[in-house]
């Protein structure tokens, strides 16, 4: 139950719903449905996602490293640095199914048939997302190289004024080409990740509750507590001062 959050990472993730049905809302648009077992949500590397659960819920979370869905997209063919897959959120596909009960059974047995198993798995998840969830081939756009110097340069910086400029160096393109292109690979223009970087930080600052939420602020790279509280709003659809409480 509670606020959740998937931070934007490098790798692929995929959730399956392994519980009785759960109310959720979709934060911070407010959307509310019924989650049920077996429901299967896809964040791939950079997605972020908020979501409140009026019900307790179980799920199990799959990680696909960035490297194996590379290796993936190479055994069919593809294109690495193009292969994309789409975000989705509570659709129902029987193989993702069948992979992921598979993979938490042999976890909870704890690991019996060992890594080459669990590789075979994850192997088999890469390639059918690719082959039945891939997104629509655009125009060659930032690699994976690129992309991760660019979030590594974000993450390392977030308490400074982060340039446009700044970073259109750091990935070897103009900054007019790195808004565009950095959207189409990551899904939100460059200020807006930023943000969501800086509330993540905040979130995990606040929780720790070792500093006064003006620090936090300053920490995290908003200019004072006041934009802390309005970003922390728009992005997760609570207060900092909330966050602290749940601690």
């Amino acid at each position: 139950m509670g606020l959740h959050h998937h931070v934007p990472t490098a790798d692929l993730h995929v959730d399956v719903h392994a519980g009785p049905p759960a109310r959720i809302s979709c934060m911070p648009r407010g959307v509310r449905c019924v989650r049920s077992h077996g429901e299967i949500n896809v964040f791939p590397a950079g997605k972020a996602e908020v979501w409140f659960e009026d019900d307790a819920s179980d799920r199990v979370d799959l990680r696909v490293p960035a490297s194996l869905v590379r290796l993936a997209a190479e055994e069919m063919g593809l294109d690495p640095d193009r292969a994309a897959i789409t975000p989705r959120c509570h659709v129902r596909d029987a193989q993702i199914e069948h992979i992921a009960w598979a993979l938490a059974a042999e976890h909870r047995a704890s690991s019996p048939n060992g890594l080459v198993y669990r590789e075979s798995l994850g192997m088999a998840l890469a390639v059918h997302l690719l082959a039945q969830h891939r997104a629509p081939a655009g125009p060659p756009g930032l690699s994976r190289t690129q992309l991760a110097h660019v979030t590594e340069y974000i993450e390392t910086h977030l308490a400074e004024d982060v340039s446009l400029v700044r970073l259109a160096r750091v990935s070897g393109v103009s900054a007019s080409h790195l808004r565009a292109l950095f959207k189409r690979a990551v899904g939100v223009p460059v200020h807006a990740y930023v943000i969501q970087r800086r509330v993540a930080r905040a979130r995990a600052l606040l929780l720790r509750g070792d500093v006064p939420a003006s620090q936090v602020a300053l920490d995290a790279g908003f200019s004072h507590q006041s934009h802390m509280a309005r970003c922390m709003r728009r992005v997760l659809g609570v207060t900092p001062a909330s966050i602290a409480r749940s601690r």
